[in-house]
């Protein structure tokens, strides 16, 4: 296996590299008080680098990139701010992929060359009581007695880029289906919203405790209406086209927590050699320099794990290799608990200061907990793997 970066994806990171830390960190501080969405940022991120559409073919309009160079971009934007990467996460890898992946070609030609240019994609799967159990969905569908447009009643939660987005792609359990009732995820069929449907509105803003500058919101659905031509495949084949979805964000969120790792390990490597005590820096110092050391090496086998996971979906979908469930589990499973981790010493190696507002860790490690939770809970995760070796 290649561990070698190539010179286009090395490039790659030293431009989003150079986004980052020119356009978001100086904002980041200030968003994440005031629970502000990136609009401006996001703006400026698709007018200076054109990753926006690195999931869209380019006779839409895209610019596709391969699956590592994806997860270079994400690490590359979480290193400085992690609300920013999910605010790309979710318009790529959930939003843009699924309706280039399986639209037909009405609905690609319709909205990838939007979602190719600043319109920004979300994705709405969860509900209150359809999190970890993706498939015990309240929110119904109907068709309409003309047969023109789908009828969508319910309420969708913890929706990425809720009220900032332009274009959903959106599960509900459509109840003329024969299935529906029959399978617990009979029924399930993927639709694409856009926010100006009639029927359609943006519900309550979660007040939470990290990545607090991604907008995050649920959706109400009182009598939506939705044209039947925006049913992506078919009715009642919505289910395995989240179950796909999921394989390709988790490894988005394993990057993005691989980035808060690297964020916060550089954070307390560079206060550690400046901070001083009894005569040397607290680097030098066994107890801190040993936290550096399991810091750095955890950080680099998560970054491993990733990069296998992107390598095994660039297989999947270009030569038709087997599907990338278990890298993807694992990757989101190690760096998720990396994360935490690298950015709870951080805040450790820092002392004082690592708990205030004046460092970045404090953040780090608030944003770093969602890394274990969304797109499968750690828990999850670890039922997937354990399928995935059963003899």
């Amino acid at each position: 296996m290649d561990f070698g970066e190539s010179e286009e994806q090395s490039m790659i990171r030293e431009m989003v590299r150079g986004f980052a830390e020119d356009s978001l960190a100086p904002t980041c501080f200030d968003r994440d008080k005031e629970q502000r969405a990136p609009i401006d940022e996001w703006n400026e991120f698709c007018e200076k680098t054109g990753l926006q559409g690195v999931a869209i073919p380019e006779q839409y309009g895209g610019s596709p990139i391969d699956s590592i160079s994806e997860a270079i971009i994400v690490e590359e934007l979480a290193r400085v701010d992690p609300s920013f990467s999910v605010m790309f996460c979710v318009h790529v890898g959930l939003c843009s992929m699924t309706i280039a992946l399986h639209g037909n070609e009405e609905q690609k030609s319709k909205y990838l060359p939007r979602l190719a240019n600043k319109e920004i994609g979300a994705y709405s799967l969860s509900e209150a009581g359809a999190g970890t159990d993706a498939a015990a969905l309240g929110c119904k569908a109907k068709i309409s007695e003309d047969g023109v447009h789908y009828i969508l009643n319910g309420e969708k939660m913890w929706v990425t880029n809720g009220s900032s987005a332009d274009i959903y792609v959106l599960f509900a359990k459509d109840v003329d289906h024969p299935d529906f009732g029959e399978k617990k995820h009979g029924g399930t069929t993927a639709f694409i919203v856009e926010k100006s449907f009639e029927g359609f509105s943006v519900g309550k803003k979660e007040d939470k405790l990290g990545i607090r500058s991604s907008d995050t919101c649920s959706l109400v659905l009182e009598n939506c209406k939705v044209p039947v031509e925006n049913v992506i495949k078919n009715p009642g084949e919505g289910f395995p086209i989240a179950m796909n979805a999921l394989d390709n964000s988790r490894i988005g969120i394993a990057a993005q927590a691989l980035g808060i790792a690297q964020g916060s390990f550089e954070a307390a490597v560079n206060y550690a050699y400046e901070r001083e005590a009894f005569g040397k820096p607290i680097a030098l110092h066994q107890s801190i320099g040993n936290y550096l050391a399991d810091m750095a090496t955890r950080t680099e086998a998560a970054r491993m794990l990733v990069y296998k996971a992107a390598s095994a979906k660039q297989s999947h979908y270009e030569e038709g290799g087997p599907r990338h469930t278990k890298e993807a589990s694992m990757a989101k499973l190690y760096a998720g608990d990396t994360a935490m981790w690298v950015s709870e010493r951080a805040v450790q190696v820092l002392g004082g200061y690592g708990y205030t507002t004046d460092f970045p860790v404090e953040r780090f490690f608030r944003d770093a907990k969602i890394t274990q939770i969304y797109e499968g809970t750690q828990e999850v995760q670890r039922i997937v793997i354990n399928r995935s070796i059963s003899p």
